[in-house]
């Protein structure tokens, strides 16, 4: 598995942000879901990786910079034909490592509260993950569940 930062320009990638964003939508109500659009994981302060198998998307992940060394995650999807063979592990340890590489000391992630999360949310747990309040401006939301996992010092 190759996992590289990717531009969002390519239809491979760009098919699997709109799967992963009418999954939300189908999901959580509108209004509960935090996902962003191409145009908003191309912001500045996000940083983009793909993880590939030759030429055959996998899976991606975000990271978005909220200031004070926090990081959180961002659009972490695995594509449907490759889930339960690793691929958000892999893309999960990797983003961990490169944000404790950018000398973040926390990241933090926003995720659903529904049984359709219920395995997003065990592997943030395998990974140390723990239930917290909303930072950044997220607000209480029965819909969400929020988790952080401090990284570095």
């Amino acid at each position: 598995m190759e996992i590289k930062i990717d531009d969002l320009t390519g239809a491979e990638i760009i098919g699997l942000v709109r799967e992963h964003l009418e999954s939300m939508l189908e999901q959580s109500p509108a209004e509960s879901v935090h996902a962003l659009d191409l145009d908003g994981l191309k912001g500045a302060e996000i940083t983009f990786w793909s993880a590939w198998e030759q030429a055959e998307l996998l899976g991606c992940g975000a990271l978005k910079d909220l200031g004070h060394r926090h990081g959180e995650l961002k659009s972490m999807r695995t594509a449907t034909k490759h889930l339960r063979k690793g691929v958000a592990s892999n893309l999960l340890a990797h983003i961990i490592e490169e944000a404790k590489q950018l000398g973040y000391r926390r990241l933090s992630l926003e995720t659903g509260s529904m049984e359709g999360f219920a395995a997003a949310r065990k592997l943030y747990e395998r990974f140390g993950f723990e239930y917290c309040k909303p930072f950044g401006e997220y607000v209480e939301d029965p819909n969400s569940v929020f988790m952080t996992k401090e990284i570095g010092r």
